[in-house]
Parts: C-alpha cells; sequence; structure tokens
C-alpha cells in the first residue's frame, strides 16, 4: 500500500508565452497531479517575476506553487513530466514529513487558498 505523502511543487514557465499557453501549462502539471493519484489541496499563483538569475535566456519567469498529498512513488512520474516540457525552466518538490512540517504545509495550503477564495 503506497504512503499518502504532503508535498508542494513550484515551477516557472516561460514569461515568454502568452496567458492561454502558460494557463494550459499550469493546467498539464495539476491533470499530472491528478494522473498520477495526487490530490490538490491549494494553488498559489505568484505570477510573472524576474528570475534570480537567467535561466536559458530567459530574465523572467511565471511562478507556480501546488499543494498537494500523492503516494510516494507518483513524484517520479511528475518530475519526468517536468523535465520533458521545454515551457517549464525550473522547479523543485518539497516533502513535508515531521509533525512540525506538516503543520507548516497545513498552514502555507490553507493561506494559499484564502488568497485563491478572494
Amino acid at each position: 500500500m503506497a504512503r499518502i505523502r504532503h508535498y508542494e511543487t513550484m515551477f516557472i514557465v516561460k514569461a515568454t508565452l502568452t496567458d492561454e499557453e502558460t494557463q494550459a501549462q499550469i493546467a498539464t502539471v495539476k491533470e499530472n497531479i491528478a494522473k498520477n493519484g495526487g490530490e490538490i489541496v491549494a494553488v498559489d499563483d505568484m505570477g510573472t517575476r524576474n528570475l534570480a538569475y537567467e535561466i536559458e535566456k530567459q530574465k523572467r519567469g511565471y511562478y507556480y506553487v501546488v499543494y498537494f498529498t500523492a503516494p510516494t512513488e507518483a513524484i517520479k512520474e511528475l518530475e519526468r513530466n517536468y523535465r520533458v516540457n521545454e515551457n517549464i525552466i525550473r522547479f523543485i518538490f518539497i516533502k513535508s514529513e515531521s509533525k512540525t512540517e506538516i503543520q507548516h504545509w497545513t498552514k502555507m495550503s490553507t493561506e494559499a487558498a484564502k488568497k485563491v477564495a478572494k
């Protein structure tokens, strides 16, 4: 039986895409999470920001964070999907395991959900 864990993923989409293309990239990531047994709890749309340093000749990127629960095996497939997507220039997964980390994850996902509800 697969253990369900708490994760957050942040990814940066190329800022050169149109709004429709950016939203399509975000939808694809969400679909991949669901397809791999994940359940999205909250999202944080951070919008376009300057990058700390140039990546693939890009100076800006569209930042998006997803808080979700998923089986541990799902992460490898989600990472593979990020790597083959040329429109995602950076990504990270953060796993919350300890009681304190899960409390922090819950707080952050609740705050993100409140931002979306406004």
